[in-house]
């Protein structure tokens, strides 16, 4: 079997799912960084490899593919073993809503915002955090995020009695949510808050959060929520 070859940044919200499913699917893998956009800097064929610039992308043997959502699609079309979108009809199609709403709207709407504030400005680019930009995000936009995830869980998993690409998808963001310190509060969400505290102690994702930790360290990041 061809060594996939994933290529993105460790503290991707979107590099972590192709990460985690490739380690559900135990498969072996070699990552590469990346970092395209900052500070500016992609390999030669970086452009080849990702029509749009982004991250991640996949390399399996003479086949490249580009998208977190793609790749995954692909994964497990390829690889059917321990699946990460359910056999169901129905939960197949919640489980891709819940990884759309994971990257139109959570990441889109909450964490890319807070990230660029709080971590790119003030340590990248040398500019003051706007504050106003972090209020809006945590008093006026993330409430009713919050409220829905809340209203949506039922049980362990999101999607049926399995992990799925909901759950590595939702979980993902608000990883990086808390590495920038900011937290789910378990009195007004208590769902939401035992939800992310165990998927996150699963042993796919702590893998995934263990080999990233030097990165997330050298960043000056929290990841005191591990413990």
């Amino acid at each position: 079997m061809t060594m996939l070859i994933i290529h993105g940044v460790p503290l991707s919200v979107h590099t972590r799912k192709v990460i985690i499913a490739a380690i559900i699917k135990k498969l072996e893998y070699q990552f590469k960084v990346v970092i395209p956009v900052v500070p500016g800097n992609p390999p030669d064929n970086w452009n080849r490899l990702s029509p749009t610039g982004m991250i991640p992308v996949l390399q399996d043997g003479d086949y490249t593919l580009a998208d977190s959502n793609a790749i995954c699609l692909y994964l497990d079309k390829k690889h059917p073993a321990s699946p990460v979108l359910p056999a169901d009809v129905r939960d197949y199609g919640r489980a891709l809503w819940f990884d759309a709403y994971a990257g139109g709207t959570i990441f889109r709407h909450v964490v890319h915002p807070l990230f660029h504030q709080t971590v790119v400005n003030p340590n990248i680019n040398k500019v003051v955090t706007d504050e106003a930009v972090v209020y809006d995000v945590l008093k006026k936009v993330q409430p009713k995020i919050l409220g829905y995830l809340e209203s949506q869980i039922a049980g362990k998993f999101l999607v049926g009695n399995a992990l799925t690409l909901a759950d590595i998808a939702i979980v993902s963001n608000f990883i990086v949510y808390q590495y920038m310190g900011f937290r789910v509060d378990p009195d007004r969400y208590p769902k939401l808050a035992t939800y992310l505290h165990e998927i996150a102690a699963l042993d796919v994702f702590q893998r995934a959060l263990s080999d990233e930790k030097p990165f997330v360290e050298q960043m000056g990041l929290d990841r005191s929520f591990l413990s």
